[in-house]
């Protein structure tokens, strides 16, 4: 049963519903257990994900600690859990080699208010509907590139520069295989048999923190010859810096502004998918649009304070739940616990073995890869299949930015095609047994006066089905006295429709034919009058039942 707040607002945060509904001493220390582990289980990911994105350990820690505490705070879901993602390293990592650090800042400024645009807006549900086929091809995509990105480290190569395309590492990883360091590789394994069967034994501890301590240790004792955070980049701040503004001009925003959006609609749909998720194990309901006016404030925020893009997490996210997590209390505390460890434990990160990470980031690309799915989306009507590995071919070959936008418009022209094929219109005067007995609006055995022609439009009439219906109408031979029009099963019609509307009246009215519209929806209707057509067809030759045109037609066939 789902569970919601009542007289809520959808931009005021949760939190204020949370409290506002009460809040125990049960549920505290129960958020505060949940937020403790989450805490924990996203250090290692912070720092993993920010070396992966191409930008330092410590900007991980900030990104997860500042934007953390601004989602849970003024987000719209009880229990989402915020920070750096899998799903934003492969285009942040571009981002930083094509713009620098300092572009990366600004993409990410404008794509916070884009998300608050999105919140104030309504957007929040509409996102939602990005089709299936994008989301699992651009997320398995997005896999196979973190995948082969952590290749180098998880095998120790010592491979230099390499081609920023996909087919140009792996031809460079093959001409060094050679340099393969099978202290790198035996750390790599063991970590991900570690992350792997850890839960097994020890569900409260997460087994990646487990290979990190393991492998720290290990190496700073025994000296291995693996290379480290330290040696890759120097000491790790343990501190949050103060907020700083870049600087911005028309120039750089023009060039950022594709990023820009990508990094937007990737965190929107990204959040919303993690907290329809939470939903789901919870019971509750969250608010789209304080969600994604959170998750714009959060990025805005990560960007001054050093760090990098962040959205919802999943996997985070149902690991408070299945915690006890239940408010956004416990994201709060999950913030301050990461702050605690880094201000106390930060400069302890640089022995961290490079290896050790890679094979988390191994474990991560796995689960989101979701394989399964994607084999079973595979036996999909073939446009889905179409959608599915362009979108996964591009994001892999090409560019996530490029991905996202081929794939929703390929999706949405495909969807397109498949509501003008089940649009039609037909010449049903002479075809007297239309829809036959089993049809109560058949005009079987209903007597049609001399000089009226009827059609009938089937399906949505819009850009896609008017073409059909102009070839359709174009079968008259001589003008009828009257043409009644039956559109029963049109529930929407857009500006094209209404266009081929305008030029079969405008025809009816230069050859003296009187039009008269039968069986008119709600929203055909409002869209006759916005246009001011239904003035021109006159309100007394639209009806909304085939009998009352019927009348209206032999009073004129007369």
């Amino acid at each position: 049963m789902i569970k919601t707040m009542k007289n809520s607002s959808r931009l005021l945060p949760m939190l204020f519903d949370v409290f506002r509904g009460g809040y125990g001493g049960s549920q505290l220390l129960n958020d505060i257990t949940a937020g403790a582990i989450v805490g924990i289980v996203a250090l290692p990911l912070a720092i993993a994900f920010g070396i992966a994105s191409g930008v330092t350990p410590d900007q991980g820690l900030i990104t997860a600690v500042v934007a953390g505490l601004i989602i849970s705070l003024l987000g719209g879901s009880r229990v989402q859990i915020g920070g750096p993602t899998g799903a934003f390293i492969v285009i942040v990592y571009g981002i930083v080699q094509q713009h620098g650090y300092q572009g990366l800042v600004i993409a990410t400024i404008m794509a916070g208010f884009l998300l608050i645009l999105f919140g104030l807006t309504g957007m929040g549900a509409i996102i939602q509907y990005v089709p299936y086929p994008v989301t699992v091809g651009f997320t398995s995509g997005i896999a196979v590139v973190i995948a082969t990105t952590q290749l180098p480290d998880f095998l120790g190569l010592s491979t230099g520069p390499v081609p920023s395309d996909f087919l140009g590492k792996l031809t460079s990883y093959y001409g060094h295989i050679q340099t393969v360091n099978l202290w790198a590789l035996l750390i790599g394994v063991s970590t991900i048999t570690i992350v792997i069967f850890s839960p097994k034994f020890a569900r409260k501890v997460p087994g990646s923190l487990v290979a990190i301590l393991l492998w720290t240790i290990a190496a700073h004792i025994f000296n291995l010859p693996i290379e480290t955070i330290g040696s890759r980049f120097g000491e790790v701040s343990a501190s949050i810096p103060t907020p700083s503004l870049p600087s911005i001009d028309i120039a750089t925003i023009k060039s950022l502004l594709s990023p820009a959006l990508a990094i937007a609609l990737l965190g929107a749909i990204e959040s919303l998918l993690s907290a329809v998720v939470s939903d789901g194990m919870t019971g509750y309901r969250h608010k789209p649009d304080a969600e994604l006016v959170a998750q714009g404030l959060a990025n805005i925020g990560s960007a001054l304070f050093g760090g990098i893009p962040a959205t919802g997490a999943i996997a985070r996210t149902a690991t408070n739940v299945k915690n006890g997590g239940r408010t956004p209390v416990a994201g709060v505390v999950h913030a301050l616990v990461l702050l605690a460890i880094m201000i106390l434990f930060g400069g302890w990160a640089a022995l961290i073995p490079i290896p050790v990470l890679s094979g988390i980031l191994l474990v991560v690309a796995y689960n989101m890869s979701e394989w399964r799915l994607f084999a079973r989306l595979l036996k999909s009507p073939r446009s889905d299949v179409l959608v599915l590995a362009v979108t996964f071919i591009l994001t892999v070959l090409v560019d996530l930015t490029v991905a996202l936008e081929v794939g929703v418009v390929l999706a949405a022209m495909l969807f397109m095609r498949r509501m003008a094929a089940v649009s039609n219109a037909g010449f049903i005067t002479k075809s007297i047994l239309n829809g036959g007995a089993n049809d109560p609006g058949s005009i079987t055995n209903r007597e049609i006066p001399q000089g009226v022609e009827i059609f009938e439009v089937y399906g949505p009439f819009f850009f896609g089905a008017a073409s059909k219906f102009r070839d359709a109408i174009s079968v008259i031979k001589s003008p009828p006295r009257v043409l009644i029009l039956r559109m029963r099963e049109v529930t929407a019609m857009d500006a094209t429709g209404i266009r081929a509307l305008e030029d079969v009246a405008k025809k009816s009215r230069m050859e003296g034919t009187i039009l008269i519209l039968s069986g008119v929806h709600a929203q055909p209707l409002v869209a006759l009058e916005h246009s001011g057509l239904l003035l021109e067809i006159g309100e007394d030759n639209v009806f909304a039942e085939f009998e009352g045109a019927l009348a209206r037609a032999r009073e004129l066939a007369q």
